[in-house]
């Protein structure tokens, strides 16, 4: 079967900007939360309206494709991931901060065909940014090409992370000694509450490389394209191949910060996908 991936690209760039404005009208008014996991990992009502709202929309336009959704996998459907062209999406990636009225927070639409990410989509509503990016075509937000920085040693990098949602002692102990090595060998830590933002950050060069356990693949599945696109590197934590269902993940503006990185922490066990 062809693919047309300018299409596909189009289609989710509409798409997540309809989603934005659902995101945006619920920005500044009152939150229906409930809890998943744990008190920490929330989810809302406008989570869910949007997600059904984006599979709805691209199911019309491509009947055949399949789809793989954080709210409807915490709901009990199955992270079917195939060889078959599948979605791949995040209603809002960084739903605590948009619970609590701060900016940072994203739609992000992917796709991917054979298992292989294709087309990204990251849209933030509230600041109105959207990152895009096809394979071998480059990296974009707001249509203007982006890159990773030329930084080439961790010493001079600054390093997004996050402490994630999980509230085991063990698995937040190991967070936060890795957070501590990684002060100690750079410039500093960032964390903006949303790993799809954090990576479109290392994409557009601000900032250097971005490391996280727990995470999901509708989290890292359309970052993940913009960053290689825009001349970063995507893999395992533990320095070996990218692994979307793994639950962990290593981007960076090159692939010696990266290795750096790898070697000086800790792995946070988590189920996968």
């Amino acid at each position: 079967m062809d693919h047309d991936l300018k299409d596909y690209l189009k289609t989710a760039v509409e798409v997540a900007r309809n989603a934005g404005d659902m995101v945006k009208k619920a920005y500044d008014v009152d939150k229906s939360v409930v809890t998943k996991e744990c008190y920490a990992d929330l989810v809302t009502e406008t989570d869910q309206a949007v997600e059904r709202m984006i599979i709805k929309s691209l199911a019309e336009k491509y009947p055949t494709h399949k789809f793989i959704g954080e709210e409807s996998v915490a709901e009990g459907k199955k992270c079917d991931w195939t060889d078959a062209p599948t979605w791949i999406i995040d209603p809002i990636d960084g739903t605590s901060n948009f619970v609590h009225s701060i900016a940072h927070n994203c739609v992000c639409i992917g796709l991917g065909i054979n298992r292989k990410i294709v087309v990204g989509v990251v849209y933030l509503p509230i600041t109105n940014h959207m990152y895009t990016a096809v394979k071998g075509q480059g990296a974009f937000c707001n249509d203007q090409k982006i890159s990773v920085s030329k930084t080439s040693d961790l010493k001079n990098a600054v390093v997004y992370t996050e402490a994630g949602n999980s509230r085991q002692p063990d698995s937040v102990l190991t967070k936060i000694d890795n957070m501590k090595n990684i002060v100690f060998a750079s410039h500093g830590i960032r964390c903006l509450g949303s790993a799809a933002i954090n990576m479109c950050m290392v994409a557009q060069g601000s900032g250097d490389a971005y490391i996280e356990y727990g995470i999901h693949i509708w989290d890292i599945a359309a970052s993940g394209i913009i960053v290689e696109e825009a001349g970063g590197v995507l893999m395992d934590p533990s320095g070996s191949e990218v692994d979307f269902l793994s639950r962990g993940v290593l981007c960076a503006c090159s692939r010696s910060i990266a290795i750096e990185i790898s070697k000086i922490i800790k792995p946070v066990e988590f189920e996968r996908d």
